[in-house]
């Protein structure tokens, strides 16, 4: 599944939650759910993975300063910590790109690559996740926000 996704996952999870260890506790569970659902992959080469990963990335990063900028102060640490949650697994990758090797565990590493259901058809999944987790994610703030936006 795209960065992006899972930040968008993990900023839900945070808004719903309020508390940042349950949050980050179930950004990690939503990584590993999210991977098992189609999406898109399927045996790609690295340089065209690292191609995708540069945009998605970007993206990735700006979502998450724009979800946390938005966020109400009290609400900031949990949103935080689901999205630290909902993409640490992931970074076995930048580990492999800038550094050669993953910052975790072999077994770690294993269990993620069984876990992933990647197929040419997952782009569609990943453009619905994105579309239905950016809408659940407005949707939570304008609830969620307090009166005086703070």
């Amino acid at each position: 599944m795209f960065i992006t996704n899972h930040a968008l996952a993990g900023a839900a999870i945070g808004l719903m939650t309020r508390r940042p260890g349950a949050a980050f506790a179930a950004g990690v569970a939503s990584h590993v759910a999210m991977d098992m659902v189609r999406h898109w992959g399927d045996q790609i080469a690295w340089d065209e993975f690292v191609r995708v990963a540069r945009v998605d990335g970007s993206v990735g990063l700006g979502v998450c300063a724009a979800l946390l900028a938005a966020t109400p102060a009290r609400a900031r640490p949990a949103v935080a910590a689901g999205v630290a949650g909902a993409c640490l697994i992931d970074m076995d990758k930048p580990g492999l790109h800038f550094f050669g090797r993953s910052p975790f565990p072999a077994s770690l590493d294993r269990f993620h690559q069984r876990i992933q259901n990647e197929g040419p058809v997952g782009s569609l999944v990943e453009a619905a996740t994105a579309l239905g987790l950016a809408a659940a994610v407005a949707v939570l703030h304008v609830r969620r926000a307090p009166a005086g936006g703070s």
